[in-house]
């Protein structure tokens, strides 16, 4: 008999948790999913550490380093960032800053991939569940990142069902 955690999906997919991140100005929102990829959950909204890299650029930010410690510790396979666009489908400053961390990110957790995938209207997405929730407006900031990342995360997940394969773009 095999072992379950080296299976492949039926998709051909390598069986393993994913994790998300949607990342802020302020915070970074965290998800993961079970080893089949079948549902997302909210893990953590970490502090944005502009401190560390402020001060020396060679530092690993404390909201990075959390980060990849998830991945070891999860045994995580890819892991998706959301890529901020305007309803357009253009990029902006956000983009720009979405990708900058996913490629730190991807150097810091290599040879785990990580890869870019459309976030448009996550956000809102994540503002209606926890209004629908019965959560308070002003309670949202504390939560909302990291259920923008599960919001972003179930759509990827879906998407390597429809397709077979891993969603988004993979940052090099």
């Amino acid at each position: 008999m095999s072992d379950p955690a080296s299976q492949e999906l039926p998709q051909g997919l390598p069986r393993g948790p994913r994790l998300c991140i949607d990342v802020g100005s302020v915070r970074v929102g965290v998800a993961a999913s079970d080893p089949d990829g079948l549902i997302a959950t909210p893990v953590d909204t970490l502090a944005r550490d502009m401190v560390t890299a402020a001060k020396n650029p060679a530092a690993v930010p404390t909201d990075v380093a959390q980060i990849a410690t998830e991945v070891d510790e999860r045994g995580v396979k890819v892991v998706y960032v959301g890529l901020p666009r305007h309803l357009s489908g253009a990029e902006g400053s956000a983009s720009a800053s979405a990708r900058a961390y996913a490629g730190f990110l991807a150097a810091i957790i290599a040879p785990v991939p990580v890869r870019m995938v459309d976030e448009r209207m996550s956000t809102v997405s994540a503002h209606q569940a926890l209004h629908a929730s019965g959560r308070a407006g002003r309670k949202h900031r504390s939560v909302i990142d990291q259920v923008a990342a599960v919001v972003i995360l179930q759509s990827s997940l879906e998407r390597e069902r429809s397709s077979g394969e891993r969603a988004g773009e993979l940052i090099p």
